[in-house]
């Protein structure tokens, strides 16, 4: 029997092996990749939410701007904030980026989606040189 596809992902033998990998790569992944992962979902919702918002299909936009907004939420859950001024400024662009996404929904407005979508690219792109600043100086530290 075949099953169906949704989200566009097949829903059957391959959905659900594709599904046990996602699964898989979250619970084996560093906070560093995770972080990674959320922006690219982020990322990844925006972009459907657009086109579905361009098509005007209103249930689809919403349902996937929804998902956005659960990361952009996640997103600020982990913020720590008591790192001082970049905890907290980053807190603050969450939220921002997260009320924009709520306005984008309500509004069925794709400018305010790509907005919203090109600042968590450019989030998202600081994040992995940052990291990859950062294991490359762990890596100079330990060879040392």
């Amino acid at each position: 029997m075949r099953g169906r596809e949704r989200d566009g992902v097949y829903q059957g033998a391959y959905g659900r092996a594709y599904q046990t990998y996602q699964q898989n790569q979250v619970q084996t992944a560093g906070p560093e990749k995770l972080v990674t992962m959320l922006y690219d979902g982020a990322i990844r919702f925006l972009t459907q939410g657009e086109t579905a918002c361009r098509q005007k299909k209103v249930e689809e936009t919403h349902r996937l701007l929804l998902k956005a907004q659960s990361i952009l939420a996640e997103l600020m859950s982990n913020v720590n904030r008591e790192t001082g001024d970049i905890g907290e400024s980053l807190f603050l662009l969450y939220d921002y980026l997260y009320r924009r996404s709520v306005e984008a929904n309500l509004k069925k407005d794709p400018e305010i989606i790509v907005e919203v979508k090109e600042l968590i690219k450019e989030l998202r792109d600081t994040w992995v040189e940052a990291v990859d600043r950062e294991n490359g100086s762990a890596e100079a530290r330990s060879a040392k």
